[in-house]
């Protein structure tokens, strides 16, 4: 499968959901189109999906967020008879490459970690009202949602049959999610997950895989009550109208991907991109009423929507360029009084909107399988959020003192409130916190340091970079470490880098995306599962898998 992935899309180009609003209730539906496939061979029978159905609910979860923050409650149902949602498409699953398959499970992950995280991000709850076969990836759509609705009769279910039917796991969070957050008794989640027909009714309430069981006359009718008395319980403030998300301007070339803040540059014999974040070109807005009428246009916003898109292109689209470098270019100072409008009024829902997005790219890179270096050199504006970057990476670079020729502003680090709480990691540390584990004391004294222009040596001081380099080293210590990286395995790489990370606590999404990732992983280089004779080649032959049943 090798083909252009375009992460772009809007509801007039949607094939497989559909958005009804009603004031503060959202009717979200599920309907695949089942010619609608991202690439050929199969079709998304049954609501099963692909990267492409994933990347419209990607897209609806962000402009409910953006463009109807009005929504304090949304419904997702299925549009079909008799099914809520049949999972991943296995047939897509069976002939994808193993590079697809993990980067879409990654990608399906981290939309849905971002509806379940909208009713303490944004006050925006979702129900799941499941009526029919609700299987696999469909469970785990519904078990992202806040509430689960299931209704009672002869057909509809609750079920992970991925072990028993595929060999594979449920790589969307099913399992971690049914034992942390729906706290399924252990040996009860085994009867669930390896069981083929699911669980129905009553049981599935009384073994907590859904919240609620309603008599099949009564369910629709239920459902859109349960909606009514969430939304009339909702703390969350009456707002009257969003911005319009309009298409990002993007140029991609042959050797770059170009934004109007943001740079990528594609280096493919050395397998390497370089992505350049410019700062703001004009001041700041005096208060949340301009960065309104800026709407998608405001400048942090525009920054975060064109970084996400360029970290998401790189992931499916470049996947040989193993290495990723940050830079950046601009005035700090500029950049925090843009930040500073919205760091004041918190409280406004778009500030609020634009902070919690940053949250989200800022975890997506953590998560994005290349070795992430920060160059910082003369110019740049390493300063609030954009400092993140520098203890997101696995390295950083600074430039220490004037170079012949250079005639930027002298490299500094600003650090501001942001560092400090306001972006969390999957470990629910700050990556300061994470990079200074043990050493609270480190962090604290690092909150004194708040708006000051940090150069390289008090940056390495304060262990803010990794190495701080003069003019005469600069250039041959960068090559040697950008081209000893290259000569590395990428798989090797991976897994060292995801390893080191993500230091301290282990949560429900650090399992997710940890844990449960590299079994899934590895599962899918198995022949148990993706050879000849493996479950999901055979998948709906009639013919189980053959299995090789040496344990590992």
């Amino acid at each position: 499968m090798s083909k252009f992935i375009n992460f772009q899309t809007d509801p007039a180009k949607y094939r497989h959901w559909k958005v009804a609003y009603d004031g503060p209730i959202a009717n979200l539906y599920m309907d695949v189109d089942e010619n609608g496939g991202l690439f050929e061979g199969y079709q998304l029978k049954l609501n099963s999906y692909d990267l492409g159905v994933d990347i419209e609910l990607a897209d609806v979860v962000q402009r409910m967020r953006f463009e109807h923050p009005e929504v304090k409650v949304v419904v997702m149902q299925s549009a079909k008879d008799r099914v809520f949602c049949a999972g991943a498409n296995i047939r897509m699953l069976g002939g994808a490459a193993h590079s697809h398959k993990v980067n879409f499970c990654k990608f399906t992950n981290e939309t849905r970690n971002t509806f379940e995280a909208a009713e303490a991000d944004s006050g925006q709850k979702y129900i799941a009202a499941v009526k029919g076969a609700c299987a696999g990836g469909g469970y785990e759509l519904a078990l992202a949602c806040n509430y689960i609705m299931l209704t009672d009769d002869s057909s509809s279910s609750v079920a992970l049959p991925e072990v028993p039917l595929l060999a594979v796991l449920p790589g969307t969070g099913g399992l971690t999610r049914v034992t942390d957050k729906r706290k399924v008794r252990r040996d009860l989640a085994d009867i669930f997950c390896s069981i083929e027909e699911g669980v129905k009714g009553k049981k599935a309430k009384d073994w907590r895989l859904v919240d609620e069981v309603i008599q099949n006359s009564k369910f629709d009718a239920t459902v859109q009550e349960r909606a009514a008395e969430f939304a009339a319980k909702s703390t969350k403030a009456d707002v009257s109208k969003g911005i319009t998300l309009g298409p990002i301007n993007r140029t991609i070339s042959e050797n770059a991907v170009t934004y109007s803040t943001v740079e990528v540059a594609l280096d493919r014999v050395a397998r390497k991109a370089t992505i350049t974040l410019h700062g703001p070109d004009g001041d700041a807005p005096a208060n949340m009423a301009e960065v309104e009428a800026q709407g998608d246009q405001s400048y942090m916003l525009r920054l975060a929507r064109e970084l996400d898109d360029a970290i998401l292109h790189l992931r499916l689209n470049e996947m040989e360029l193993g290495l990723v470098a940050f830079q950046t270019q601009g005035d700090p100072d500029l950049l925090l009084a843009h930040e500073a409008v919205l760091l004041a009024n918190k409280d406004h829902w778009l500030a609020n909107e634009t902070l919690q997005y940053w949250k989200r790219i800022l975890k997506r890179i953590d998560v994005t399988s290349r070795s992430l270096v920060a160059i910082v050199e003369h110019g740049s504006c390493f300063a609030g959020v954009l400092a993140e970057l520098l203890w997101a990476v696995d390295r950083s670079y600074m430039m220490e003192d004037e170079f012949e020729g250079d005639n930027r502003p002298i490299a500094r680090i600003k650090l501001s409130e942001v560092n400090f709480g306001q972006f969390p990691m999957a470990n629910d540390l700050t990556r300061l916190e994470t990079r200074f584990l043990g050493e609270d004391t480190r962090v604290d004294d690092l909150k004194g340091k708040i708006g000051d222009a940090m150069e390289a040596s008090d940056a390495e001081e304060n262990g803010l970079v990794t190495m701080i380099l003069d003019d005469i080293d600069w250039e041959d210590e960068v090559r040697i470490f950008l081209e000893e990286r290259a000569s590395f395995s990428p798989d090797a790489m991976t897994g060292m880098e995801a390893n080191l990370r993500f230091a301290g606590p282990e949560t429900m999404e650090t399992r997710i995306f940890g844990r449960l990732t590299a079994w899934q992983n590895w599962i899918f280089n198995r022949p148990n599962a993706v050879g000849s004779n493996g479950a999901l080649q055979r998948y709906g032959t009639g013919v189980r898998g053959e299995y090789n049943l040496e344990r590992v």
